[in-house]
């Protein structure tokens, strides 16, 4: 009897979880070693800035502050999730966009044959990515507005659960978007193009469809991202989550099939 051990074939694919981790931490590294998670960092502090800048200097028309004299104005004032579904969208269109314009999504698939889950992955990492950066954007925001509310004679009236909403909203939403700007960037392939289409996607689109198809407002993704930070009230929430969940899904599952059809490039 031949009691040799048979040494594993290395030259066959993982198809553990382990090599799909594996993956995801690539695409987490090739994220976070770039510049551009900084840009949109900085975009972040710029929006916070902006609003506080607001409050401290805003007025209504009769010279009153009575947009931040109550719970319900402050928090629709700190409602990020909409501003986090766009960032994050453009985001992800511009990092996907990107590995194609510079042929760096190449060592990528040659590394993984299994090309589905190479952008499992690469969807994946960016989810997360978007879902961090929407969370600080919103965090950041909270704190703004806090900070100058002193300055007026109203103090901060949100209660912490309704903190923990907002930020949970900006999170999903940016998880959510940076999973839809990563669909779009499979497909289109070209940064600016990329670009384009999600603002189609996400201002452009909404309006026509709307005035095509009556009663779909509610479900247009911005509709959907301000009922979850509690801002309206035209969905319910277990509602607003699955609508965006559709928005983010079916671009890149459209992606997804588009990467596995065509050449590498």
């Amino acid at each position: 009897m031949n009691d040799t051990a048979i040494a594993p074939d290395r030259t066959r694919p993982d198809r553990t979880n382990t090599g799909w981790l594996r993956l995801l931490r690539a695409e987490l590294r090739k994220l976070t070693s770039t510049k551009m998670p900084w840009v949109f960092l900085a975009v972040l502090v710029v929006i916070a800035a902006i609003n506080a800048i607001a409050v401290v200097f805003g007025t209504d028309m009769d010279g009153s502050k009575a947009f931040v004299s109550t719970a319900d104005d402050q928090q629709s004032l700190m409602a990020f999730a909409a501003n986090s579904l766009m960032g994050a969208t453009l985001f992800g269109a511009m990092a996907v966009a990107r590995e194609y314009g510079y042929g760096t999504v190449v060592p990528t698939f040659l590394a993984s044959p299994r090309r589905h889950r190479a952008v499992l992955a690469q969807f994946s990492a960016i989810a997360i990515v978007g879902s961090i950066l929407g969370c600080i954007g919103g965090a950041l925001t909270m704190i703004a507005v806090a900070l100058a509310l002193p300055t007026t004679d109203y103090g901060f009236l949100v209660p912490a659960g309704v903190v923990g909403r907002l930020l949970l909203a900006s999170l999903y939403c940016g998880a959510a978007g940076g999973v839809l700007g990563a669909g779009i960037g499979s497909i289109v392939r070209n940064t600016g193009g990329a670009v384009a289409g999600a603002v189609f996607v996400l201002i452009v689109a909404p309006p026509l469809i709307v005035q095509l198809a009556s009663g779909t407002g509610a479900w247009m993704p911005s509709t959907l991202a301000n009922v979850l930070s509690g801002v309206m009230f035209d969905v319910s929430t277990p509602a607003a989550v699955a609508g965006l969940a559709v928005w983010a899904v079916v671009p890149a599952a459209i992606g997804l099939l588009a990467v596995q059809r065509r050449d590498v490039m």
